[in-house]
C-alpha cells in the first residue's frame, strides 16, 4: 500500500515508518524541516517537505495514497499568543479537506483517551473536535481514531522538580490509578490499523501498563537512584500556579490543570475504563526508564 505518514520523525512516526517500511509499503512521510529528508529517506520511505497548515501541500501529498496517518503536532506552549484550540481545529479541518479531496479511503488519526468529552477534559477538547472533524467525512472513509492513554515521556516535564526536591507534585496522581503508554506500543497499534479491513468509525485505545502515582514514583526512584522519590498529590490551584511559574501561558495552564483534574477524578478515563484494550503494549515503565534515565539523574 502507499501510506502517508504525518508527524516527521516524531515519537511515534518514527518507529510506525520504520515497521510499515519492513512490512512492504511505500511511505511517505510529511515533515515541515526540509533537513529531515535524508534521515527520512535512510529509513527507506519518501520525504515530503511541507506544512500540515497548508491544505493544498497536504491533499496533493495525500493523492494516490491508500491510507494516511493524522495527528496533531505538539506546539509551544509557553506561547502567550498561541491559540491551541484554533490550531486544531485548523489542522482538522485541513485534514478532512485533503482526505476528501485526494479519495483516500482509509484514515488513522491520532487522538487521546479524554476526547470522548466535549467539556471538563482541557486541552484534549482539541482532540475531541478533530475526531468530530474527520466523523464528518463521508462513510464509506473508513476511520480509526487511536486513543492512547498517558504517555510515558510526560514525565519528563517533572524531571527539574524530581533532582530538586525528589517529588512529583501533581493534582492527580498519588493513589490514582494512570494509563501509561509508550510510543513504540502505540506505533505497533496503529500499524495494525492501517492495515485492518472495515468502514465506518472506529476507537482503538492504547495503553502499556497501569499503575498508580505511588508506583510511578517507586519504579521511577528506585531506577534513577532516588528510592525515596513520592508522588505528592496536589491541589488544582497549586498545580496551576506551578505551570504559570514556568512560563506557560495562562490559557494553555488553565486548560493542563483542568486535564490533570479529569485525571484525578476518574473523568477522563471513564471511556477507556468501559472499552479498555484487550493486551497491554509490550513496553513498561521500567523499560521507559532505562532509555531515559539520564534526565532525571
Amino acid at each position: 500500500m502507499k501510506i502517508i505518514v504525518t508527524g516527521s520523525l516524531g515519537n511515534i512516526s518514527k518507529p510506525l515508518t520504520e515497521e510499515l517500511v519492513q512490512k512492504g509499503h511505500a511511505v511517505t512521510v510529511i515533515s515541515s524541516k526540509a533537513e529531515k529528508q535524508k534521515e527520512i529517506e535512510a529509513l527507506g520511505a519518501t520525504a515530503a517537505i511541507g506544512s500540515l497548515e497548508d491544505a493544498g501541500f497536504l491533499t496533493a501529498t495525500f493523492s494516490g495514497a491508500d491510507a494516511v496517518y493524522c495527528m496533531v503536532p505538539p506546539n509551544n506552549y509557553f506561547d502567550p499568543n498561541f491559540d491551541l484550540m484554533a490550531f486544531y481545529q485548523k489542522l482538522g479541518n485541513n485534514y478532512a479537506e485533503a482526505i476528501r479531496q485526494s479519495g483516500v479511503k482509509r484514515v488513522v488519526n491520532l487522538s487521546t483517551f479524554g476526547a470522548h468529552l466535549d467539556k471538563g477534559n482541557g486541552i484534549l477538547l482539541g482532540a475531541h473536535q478533530v475526531e468530530q472533524i474527520l466523523n464528518g467525512l463521508p462513510e464509506e472513509i473508513s476511520i480509526t481514531h487511536m486513543r492512547p492513554t498517558s504517555f510515558y515521556y510526560n514525565l519528563l516535564s517533572y524531571a527539574p522538580m524530581i533532582k530538586s526536591a525528589r517529588i512529583i507534585a501533581a493534582n492527580y496522581g498519588a493513589a490514582d490509578v494512570i494509563p501509561w503508554v509508550s510510543p513504540i506500543d502505540i506505533a505497533a497499534a496503529v500499524a495494525e490499523e492501517i492495515d485492518a479491513s472495515f468502514t465506518g468509525r472506529k476507537i482503538h485505545y492504547v495503553a502499556s501498563e497501569e499503575l498508580t502515582g505511588n508506583e510511578t514514583a517507586r519504579i521511577l526512584g528506585e531506577a534513577i537512584g532516588k528510592p525515596d522519590l513520592k508522588w505528592v498529590l496536589i491541589s488544582d490551584e497549586e498545580a496551576e500556579k506551578g505551570l504559570l511559574g514556568v512560563g506557560i501561558s495562562p490559557k494553555i495552564a488553565a486548560g493542563l490543570t483542568e486535564m490533570y483534574a479529569g485525571l484525578h477524578s476518574g473523568l477522563i478515563a471513564e471511556d477507556y475504563n468501559r472499552h479498555k484494550p484487550t493486551e497491554m503494549g509490550k513496553v513498561k515503565l521500567k523499560d521507559f526508564v532505562k532509555e531515559a534515565a539520564a534526565a532525571f539523574e
